[in-house]
């Protein structure tokens, strides 16, 4: 069956480093850390008292009145700006478009969980069972992709994928395999995640999964480094816009990157620990390089999952090591959470962004933070530490690995 080439023509963010691709790109390069001591909520009987937060994040700018900011959660605002964003840089005539043949695929790993904390506080604390009669339409994962069908009219394919931490990679691999189907000519896909609130901070350090390094916050986001001592949590969103590549020809559209590998796996292994041989892992590589047609050697740069966890970074580092042997050390590897922090349901996309813009500037993201080597870390690998390094890359890799042992993997090539 002949499956159709998918390129992008749109990007659009909103993150812990920027409103906009430009910020986010910029901040890339110059190594920026996006972590602060939190300030939405009194961290003082939490382990965790930082994380990376879209500074100074208001919604009146960005166009939500007050009434909008009550029906909307944070991570469908979220959403809808990078979205915003994105369908500007396509430069798409809506009116010239079948909007029959335009879908959305925009997930989120626990939704609108804001919402639900405000209003079960607000009961709790004696206030009249009273709740919102938008509270369901506010918390549901799938509202995001459903506000941005309801804003532009985009009647295709239309829903939220779910998978933890591999969630808006997932998103991009089915939104791709749509586009490849001829199923639908633009897909906007992505991901979105506002999760600096009390019960998701208080449910990852019970889980030992968060940095509690609140000394030096502002570097605790340091994969690979031997002091690593666990993730530091990201909020913001990012949107693709996937199109086939005629139609996208055919309107003289910029084109950015074209998708050409997909890889989506399960480990079967644990709820939260990634399998100690990083099996899952190995194979979703595996399955994307063999999806693109193209040899391990052929890859300049993976933007790896690189969480700074302790055990997970080496997993992977050792996964990738086991699928590309001796090309492992001619690649550029970087965690660009260094910087983000962990966005959860939307760091596949912001990190697919990371690859996009490492393609079209020849600059790879550096892994910052890093001070300490890890004996247990092959000292022979470029992680591209501390310092941004120029590249020609003409293919990149993006590894995204979610709690419940889900994998994902993408694979960006240069259309030259």
């Amino acid at each position: 069956m002949f499956l159709k080439r998918v390129v992008i023509t749109g990007i659009g963010t909103i993150n812990p480093l920027g409103n906009n691709v430009k910020e986010f790109s910029l901040n890339l390069d110059k190594g920026i850390s996006g972590a602060t001591l939190i300030d939405r909520f009194d961290t003082s009987l939490f382990k965790t008292k930082f994380a990376c937060e879209v500074p100074g994040y208001m919604p009146v700018n960005f166009g939500f009145d007050r009434k909008e900011e009550r029906k909307i959660d944070r991570f469908t605002q979220f959403a809808l700006i990078s979205t915003a964003e994105a369908v500007e840089n396509a430069n798409i005539d809506l009116e010239k478009c079948d909007m029959r043949r335009i879908g959305v695929i925009i997930g989120s790993g626990i939704g609108g969980l804001e919402s639900v904390n405000s209003e079960i506080m607000d009961y709790v604390e004696g206030q009249p069972p009273r709740f919102s009669p938008f509270l369901i339409p506010k918390i549901i994962i799938n509202m995001a992709a459903g506000e941005i069908s309801m804003k532009y009219g985009f009647r295709g394919p239309n829903f939220a994928t779910s998978s933890a931490c591999a969630t808006s990679s997932h998103a991009i691999c089915v939104a791709c395999g749509i586009i490849e189907l001829g199923k639908a000519d633009i897909m906007v896909a992505g991901g979105s995640e506002a999760p600096i609130i009390v019960p998701a901070v208080g449910g990852f350090n019970s889980s030992h999964a968060l940095s509690t390094n609140n000394e030096e916050y502002k570097t605790a986001s340091r994969p690979f480094d031997k002091t690593r001592d666990g993730f530091v949590m990201g909020e913001g969103a990012g949107t693709l816009i996937l199109e086939e590549y005629e139609h996208a020809v055919n309107r003289g559209a910029k084109i950015y990157a074209e998708i050409i590998g997909c890889g989506m796996t399960a480990d079967a292994y644990h709820i939260t620990a990634p399998h100690p041989e990083g099996l899952g892992a190995q194979e979703a590589m595996i399955a994307a390089l063999e999806d693109a047609n193209i040899a391990p050697k052929d890859v300049d740069y993976i933007n790896v999952h690189g969480t700074s966890t302790p055990i997970g970074d080496v997993i992977e580092l050792k996964a990738v090591q086991e699928v590309f042997k001796e090309s492992a050390y001619n690649l550029n590897i970087s965690s660009t959470k260094s910087m983000t922090g962990h966005l959860l349901g939307a760091a596949g996309v912001v990190e697919s962004i990371a690859c996009i813009h490492a393609i079209d500037s020849g600059i790879v993201p550096p892994t910052i933070n890093h001070k300490v080597a890890d004996e247990d870390i092959d000292a022979k690998l470029n992680l591209t530490l501390n310092e941004a390094q120029s590249r020609d890359v003409n293919i990149a890799m993006s590894n995204n690995f979610g709690f419940g042992g889900q994998n994902s993997c993408l694979i960006f090539k240069k259309v030259k």
